[in-house]
């Protein structure tokens, strides 16, 4: 199973690339994590900001692999513990379909996301900015996996 870190964004900091890919690369090959940046709309002083959030969250739908189950992180969604996390991910590979994580722009994604999405997953009830959420979840995903291989990494 691939999960697939859809990510509105791109040109991202060096330390933001470092810190996904520190653990990224942690995970397994049947349970490997892929970046696909799509670039975010042209904010301006007057921009039609609904508008680019539909284009976003259209391009972003249009990414999501076939048969893929779609997670929108969202801030309205749940908000996992690191158990509940290991539990999902448990299934997701049982399943065996790709999962998709979606991660909209700075706008956020339009109800179009939500609706396509199987889950909708909160990372914190506060705004990270969106090249950290790209490390905590990669982080979080690797201490899933963690967790259910009773690797040392995850010591709760």
């Amino acid at each position: 199973m691939n999960i697939h870190l859809l990510a509105v964004g791109d040109r991202m900091p060096a330390w933001v690339q470092q810190g996904y890919h520190e653990y990224a690369k942690r995970l397994p090959a049947a349970c490997s994590l892929q970046l696909r940046e799509l670039a975010a709309g042209k904010r301006g002083k007057n921009a039609p900001i609904e508008r680019i959030m539909h284009d976003e969250t259209a391009r972003l739908l249009a990414a999501v692999p076939k048969g893929a189950h779609v997670v929108a992180l969202e801030v309205g969604g749940s908000a996992w513990t690191t158990a509940q996390l290991a539990e999902r991910l448990d299934r997701w590979l049982a399943a065996g379909p790709d999962v998709a994580l979606l991660v909209g722009g700075p706008d956020g994604m339009t109800g179009d996301a939500r609706r396509a999405a199987q889950e909708q997953w909160s990372l914190s009830p506060l705004t990270l900015p969106h090249p950290l959420v790209r490390i905590v979840v990669a982080e979080q995903l690797y201490r899933a996996w963690s967790l259910l291989n009773n690797h040392p990494y995850h010591r709760a």
